[in-house]
């Protein structure tokens, strides 16, 4: 069969795709995709903030996440709408980042890069099975009875937990952004994610600052684990798609740009959407891989491109 008549049969049919014949579906992706990608901006905030400080890429997010959304889940259980999540789960996370930091993290915090990405593989690892033992390996849903919003004449449906993940995502992102200016810790941390020998010197105690920069980064984590808790669904091995959706926001954002976050995260979450409405669901999450594996090669080329300019 000509290649030619292959790509018009293969154009025909991508064509025939319901979101094209529907454009309102479109506008579903799109504001499904908005959505959801601010809740992927704050876990990345998280990572690029304890990246930008301590210089690790943490392996473990996605599991961090996933460990907040099981808090709230258990405020489920005991019969205490999970929407309380957002205020626990932060609390409880932010004292297990502080611990994994005194145990793990504390001694790979100036060596080389590899060995925290090997060191953060070990605590996902040791969570997800401690999360399966406590938990099970069932998938679950802290069901919060919000009800959905109707836009376009019922045309467009907006689940009201999509809408107050979004919202509560904005107010944290917030207020983390004004105790970061305003607040003696935040300072401590901006100094010492500038020059930490520098910010040593001036008495900065760089080792309570990287304590609570992974704190910091946990609570984060469990207030978007609370969020998802509620919106989607959880098990013990969900993580590691919250890890590359946050490293590949951080990649092309870079480290300590908020906007840039912001807007990464969105145009992730849009991107997922319509692949789930072109793919198919059981390619969305390859999807997402494979545009991160697109990212890093396209990054890769344009470093090579620079070195070969300064030479």
């Amino acid at each position: 069969m000509p290649p030619k008549f292959i790509g018009g049969i293969f154009f025909t049919n991508f064509m025939d795709l319901l979101i094209f014949k529907a454009p309102i579906l479109m506008v579903q992706a799109s504001m499904d995709g908005i959505l959801l990608g601010i809740l992927f901006a704050l876990i990345a905030y998280g990572m690029a903030l304890q990246w930008g400080v301590m210089n690790i890429i943490n392996i473990a997010q996605g599991e961090l996440v996933i460990m907040g959304g099981y808090v709230a889940y258990f405020m489920y259980v005991i019969g205490i709408h999970p929407a309380f999540g957002v205020i626990v789960s932060p609390i409880i996370m932010y004292f297990v980042g502080v611990g994994l930091y005194k145990l793990v993290i504390n001694k790979v915090v100036d060596r080389d890069l590899f060995i925290s990405i090997l060191a953060t593989f070990g605590i996902s690892i040791l969570t997800q099975q401690l999360m399966n033992f406590i938990f099970g390996a069932d998938v679950v849903v802290a069901q919060s009875n919000f009800g959905t919003t109707m836009l376009f004449d019922n045309s467009v449906t907006l689940p009201n937990s999509k809408i107050f993940s979004a919202l509560v995502s904005v107010i944290v992102a917030i207020v983390l952004v004004i105790y970061m200016k305003k607040s003696k810790l935040g300072r401590a941390i901006r100094a010492t994610a500038q020059n930490s020998r520098a910010a040593k010197i001036l008495g900065v105690d760089t080792e309570k600052v990287y304590a609570a920069t992974f704190g910091i980064n946990a609570a984060l984590c469990g207030v978007a684990g609370s969020l998802i808790a509620i919106t989607f669904t959880l098990h013990p091995y969900v993580g590691l798609p919250y890890t590359v959706r946050s490293f590949m926001i951080v990649i092309v954002a870079g480290l300590g740009n908020l906007p840039g976050v912001a807007i990464s995260g969105m145009g992730l979450g849009v991107f997922e959407e319509f692949a789930d409405y072109l793919l198919g669901t059981e390619f969305r999450i390859g999807a997402v891989f494979l545009l991160l594996v697109l990212i890093l090669v396209y990054r890769r080329f344009k470093l090579s491109r620079k070195r070969e300019y300064l030479k």
